[in-house]
């Protein structure tokens, strides 16, 4: 689809964003039988219903402009799919990978904020009121749930993925070290 007006720029994003969010139903099932932290488990089972629910908001939008929910497929969800399941495979400690998780989680939830953000100041410009109310629902939604997400990063989750390995410190500090102990010998 060339883009040449502002509403075609709304249309793309609109079906970009349809597509992350039905790529998004399938890999967040994923990610909280993978989570083992009882609260993350539950934030992602809940974003999961607000993700479908996200789904019809878009739907509701296309048929309000008269379009297909047709469309491109959302490369930049499709890599952060990617790296979550990459990190879900190379994390052997549980308190990490929750760690891991909730990093991957926020990087999808910053995604969807631009995202969302952007199409409905479109929406907004062409007047388009009631698909603003719709995007700035599901924007409302995205913001808090990455806010959920912090919040148990903070409280349970880093705390617990410090405590991994002993608490030892990381490669990268200890090559540090060691880079400065052959610079003084």
């Amino acid at each position: 689809m060339t883009m040449q007006t502002l509403r075609d720029l709304l249309v793309h994003e609109l079906k970009d964003l349809y597509s992350a969010e039905k790529q998004l139903t399938k890999a967040l099932p994923k990610m909280a039988k993978a989570a083992t932290n009882e609260s993350l488990q539950e934030a992602i089972t809940k974003h999961l219903e607000e993700t479908e629910n996200q789904v019809q908001r878009l739907e509701e939008a296309f048929a309000a402009l008269g379009i297909a929910t047709r469309g491109a497929k959302c490369d930049a969800m499709e890599g952060l799919i990617k790296e979550a399941q990459k990190a879900m495979k190379e994390t052997s400690d549980d308190a990490v990978l929750d760690a891991a998780l909730i990093a991957e989680a926020q990087r999808v939830e910053h995604y969807e904020m631009a995202g969302y953000g952007c199409a409905r100041a479109f929406a907004e410009q062409l007047g388009e009121n009631e698909i603003a109310d719709l995007l700035q629902a599901t924007l409302d939604e995205e913001a808090a749930a990455n806010e959920k997400l912090n919040d148990i990063a903070l409280s349970e989750v880093n705390p617990a993925a410090m405590e991994a390995g002993g608490g030892e410190e990381d490669e990268g500090e200890e090559s540090e070290e060691m880079e400065e102990e052959e610079a003084e010998v």
